[in-house]
Order: C-alpha cells, then sequence, then structure tokens
C-alpha cells in the first residue's frame, strides 16, 4: 500500500514538473514538514524517479540562487502518477513534457558518454529565464526548448551581457538530434 503523501507529493510535484518548487509549499499541498518533503524528493532522486535542476547564478544580484525544478527520468512515469495519457494534441502540458523529455534525455545521454557537465536553468528576480544552460570545459551552453518551432525566443539581454562567449541554442523537434546527439 503506498504512502498517500507520497502520493500527493508525486501528483504535486508531477504537476509542476518543470517549473519552479518550493519545499514549503509541496508541503502545505501534501500536509508533510518541509525537511520531510525534501527527503522524500532526495529518495525519489536516488531511485531515478525524479532529478532536481538547481538556478544558474553567479551571485549577481538580479538572478535567483536558490531556486529548484524538478524533472521526472521518464514522462510515462509522470503520466501514470497524473493519469493523463491523452493525446498530446488534446494536452494542455505539452510544453512542459516536451521540455522535461529533452532535458532528461539530454541527461542520460550524458551519462551514458561519461561526460561530465554541471547544468541549470536560468532565472531573474524580473521573470527572464532561459530553460537549461550546461557548462563544461569551460564553456556555457544556454538552451531554450520549444515545441512550437514556429515559436519565437529573445534571448534575455541580461544573460548575454553577463556571460559574454556564451553560446545559445533554440531546440524544437525538428533540431532535437543535433542536441541529444551531439
Amino acid at each position: 500500500m503506498i504512502n498517500i503523501k507520497l502520493q500527493k507529493l508525486l501528483q504535486a510535484i508531477a504537476f509542476q514538473a518543470g517549473s519552479q518548487v518550493s519545499y514549503n509549499e509541496l508541503g502545505k499541498m501534501t500536509e508533510l514538514d518541509s525537511k520531510t518533503v525534501e527527503k522524500y524528493i532526495v529518495l525519489l532522486e536516488q531511485c531515478y524517479v525524479i532529478f532536481r535542476l538547481g538556478s544558474f547564478s553567479r551571485n549577481l544580484r538580479n538572478e535567483l540562487k536558490n531556486s529548484r525544478k524538478i524533472y521526472f527520468y521518464d514522462n510515462g512515469i509522470r503520466n501514470a502518477v497524473i493519469a493523463d495519457f491523452s493525446l498530446l494534441e488534446r494536452r494542455q502540458d505539452v510544453g512542459a513534457l516536451w521540455e522535461n523529455f529533452i532535458i532528461s534525455e539530454r541527461r542520460k545521454k550524458l551519462e551514458y558518454d561519461l561526460l561530465w557537465r554541471n547544468n541549470w536553468f536560468w532565472r531573474t528576480t524580473d521573470q527572464k529565464e532561459i530553460d537549461y544552460i550546461e557548462e563544461g570545459d569551460g564553456q556555457i551552453n544556454a538552451f531554450e526548448f520549444k515545441w512550437n518551432p514556429s515559436s519565437k525566443y529573445k534571448l534575455p539581454k541580461k544573460f548575454m551581457e553577463n556571460y559574454p562567449g556564451s553560446t545559445f541554442n533554440v531546440v524544437t523537434p525538428d533540431n532535437m538530434e543535433d542536441f541529444l546527439l551531439k
């Protein structure tokens, strides 16, 4: 028999996959202490159900420093937790599913290839955001994930000012192989 509070926690995480999460907020939603929430999250991470992505910051005043997002290693598990196996065309969360899929597959590829990379998301206090930052070999690479290839995205000027020399790419279903296989 599954622990009801753990089940509620998994559902809360699933509905917020790809969004910033607060242990206090998750605790209130599930009637758990925030320390217990954190322990459950660590346990779920150790079992390769979920993983955390921290916020990227070089201590600039306008960047979020202690924020985190949580993703599932497998979108099928996420969908099972929330009992939603609808076709993509009927889903309201297709953007979150795409982001979760592409980040989790990238992590798996890096682990398989034994490539060590730091990875984060980036967000400022005025809500400017980049979905995924990867740093390795002294290079910062920024990525935005868009399900719709015709979606426009403008790189936050602050990011380029603060991190000159970094690269930026938008990843869509049309070019995902470049991201996943390089």
